[in-house]
């Protein structure tokens, strides 16, 4: 599978094109970009049971919010109005805390996600109880977890191309 900048995302969000040094590095290993498209595409995808798409891209927009990574935030907040999804949700995912959420599921889950974004080694069996505990279920729990891993890996990826680009663009 190949992509190219107008279909991968982090090449959107970081505008890479190609001809560039930053493009050519990042595509060198061309399923290493396909791989994390498609990883994006899974754990977006409307169909993923368990945990809704809302409360996906809130924790998404969240964890972005929390790290911070702007244009992830944008993208992020983006999808979510795109969906019928209270205004007040998205507020609490984008300027709130977790116990702001009205709905204690979405609490719980923000809170997990807010302690593996911040300190990961609280991530233990007492954060991980808080939610089965807050009605979600074991599948969840995991598709929740892979899905806040995958937004560290984002973050972190599309910080290193955008340090990259600027280097590549200060040298120019």
């Amino acid at each position: 599978m190949s992509t190219s900048p107008s279909d991968d995302l982090i090449d959107r969000l970081v505008g890479l094109a190609p001809g560039s040094r930053t493009y050519a590095a990042r595509h060198q290993r061309e399923k290493v970009v396909a791989a994390t498209q498609g990883s994006y595409q899974a754990l977006f995808d409307p169909a993923l049971p368990g945990i809704s798409l809302a409360e996906r891209l809130l924790v998404a927009l969240y964890a972005c919010r929390l790290t911070p990574a702007p244009e992830l935030v944008a993208h992020y907040r983006e999808r979510l109005q795109q969906l019928p999804v209270d205004a007040a949700l998205i507020a609490v995912a984008e300027t709130g805390q977790p116990q702001d959420a009205q709905d204690p599921r979405l609490a719980a889950i923000l809170a997990f996600t807010r302690t593996l974004i911040e300190n990961p080694i609280e991530g233990d069996k007492a954060a991980l109880d808080t939610l089965p505990a807050a009605g979600i279920s074991t599948p969840a729990v995991v598709a929740l977890s892979q899905l806040i891993a995958f937004l560290s890996y984002q973050v972190r990826l599309v910080a290193g191309l955008q340090a990259m680009k600027a280097s590549e663009e200060a040298t120019a």
